[in-house]
Formats: structure tokens, sequence, C-alpha cells
């Protein structure tokens, strides 16, 4: 039997780059997986057909984690198909980096909608579907927390966020055997860095020439760590921050 066999996880975000993968890795380990995504059905649906052809369960619900109304209909969908959460995967988020003088209202609204609100919506929303033996709530921050790169105020400050609410909902969902992590990811290549212009950039030559296994990552390189907080193996493990970037945090 596989480690997440009669699991049910939902993924924000899942339509490509880190979250297809963190969405694929939970179904070959057995869990029935909900593909969250905002736009792209295209790349959600793409998921759930990889997931199927490997003999897995998967569904694709759009919405948006920055509406609530969109949080709501996606937890009534996954009852609907599946009746209950198991692992919520808190993957959907925005970046975008920029000098102190060109920070908006309209930009820190953006990107705290999604990263943190969000993240504490859809978690709030997910609670109702836990069973009563609990489960894995993983948030997916950044390196960024710690790192704070230069033009990087706004994001950088969402993930320090991220890695608080972590340890704060660590402590407050225990007695309900609710476990919270999150992931720390370096530098990965996905098609979000392809298209805002970091990779091949000398961002992304100064990110490898610190990251002591010497590359970028790939979505691949964080899918495993995910699935294990996910499962039965880290029974013992909450209110954690792990980072997984090649060594760039140290």
């Amino acid at each position: 039997m596989k480690k997440l066999t009669g699991k049910v996880a939902v993924v924000t975000g899942a339509s490509k780059g880190i979250g297809a993968a963190i969405a694929k890795q939970l179904a070959s380990d057995g869990a029935k997986v909900v593909v969250n995504y905002s736009t792209s059905r295209e790349g959600a649906d793409k998921v759930v057909s990889e997931i199927k052809g490997q003999g897995g369960e998967a569904i694709a619900v759009q919405g948006s984690v920055a509406k609530e109304s969109d949080i709501k209909d996606l937890f009534a969908a996954t009852k609907k198909s599946f009746g209950k959460v198991d692992i919520l995967v808190n993957n959907a988020g925005v970046y975008a980096f920029s000098p102190l003088q060109d920070v908006t209202i309209e930009e820190y609204k953006r990107q705290y909608d999604t990263n943190v609100l969000g993240l504490l919506l859809t978690t709030k929303a997910a609670l109702d579907l836990f069973p009563a033996e609990g489960g894995s709530v993983i948030n997916i921050s950044s390196v960024a927390s710690t790192l704070a790169p230069a033009a990087s105020s706004v994001y950088s400050s969402t993930k320090g966020a991220v890695d608080t609410i972590t340890k704060a909902l660590a402590k407050e969902l225990g007695q309900r055997k609710i476990r919270v992590n999150s992931i720390n990811p370096g530098l990965v290549v996905t098609e979000g860095t392809h298209s805002a212009g970091i990779v091949g950039s000398e961002f992304e030559q100064q990110a490898v020439a610190t990251t002591p296994l010497g590359r970028a990552g790939r979505p691949e390189d964080i899918a495993p760590p995910v699935a294990f907080l996910a499962s039965d193996d880290a029974r013992w493990i909450t209110g954690e921050t792990i980072f997984v970037s090649g060594g760039a945090a140290i």
C-alpha cells in the first residue's frame, strides 16, 4: 500500500510549476488530489490527465485564493467529490521584485491578499473537512523569508509572515491533530521564473553561485519533501520550516 493511500489532498496553484509537481507526487503516493488553479484551466486539466493516466484520481477546481467566495467553492467541490481533506498544500502565490521607490499599495495588496490572507482563509475553510484523526497542512514559503534579497521587501515579508503563521497554526491546530509545516524552496526553474525573466539573468547566476549544490532547483526537487510531510512518516513533526534550497539558506 502506498503511503498516502486513502488520503485526499488539496493543492492550491497546482496547474503548473511547483504546484503541479506536488499534485503529481501526492497522487503517485496514493492520494486523491484536488488540483486548484486560478487562470490556467488547460494546465490544470493536463495535470489531472497525467494523474489519471497513472491510475490515480484527481479533479481540477478553479478558484483564486485571494477571493473568499472562490475558496468556499473550492472546498464545496472537494467535499462533493471526495468527502474530506487530509492534506492541504498552500502553494498558490504571486511575486514581484521592485525597489522601495516603486512599491505601491496595489502591489502590496496583490501579494499579501494571495500569499498571506489567501493562505489563512484557505486553511480556515479546510478545517471542517479534516477528519477526527487530523491531517497535515504544508505551506510553501521561500528562502526569501530569511535571505531577504534587495528589492524584495514586499515579497520577502509575505514569506516571513508565512513562516510565522506556520508556527502559530501548529500550536493552535495541534489539539485537532493537524500538523502544520512549511517548505521553503530556493530558486526553482518554473514557467513563472522563465516568464519573469529570472532564468538566464544575473540574479539567477548569483543565486546559483551562492548555492552549495551549485544549481537552481526543479519542481521535482520540492515535491518529495512535501509528500514526506503529508505522510505518517512525519507524524511527530509540526511547526517546522524546512529549507529545500540546495543549501542556499545556510
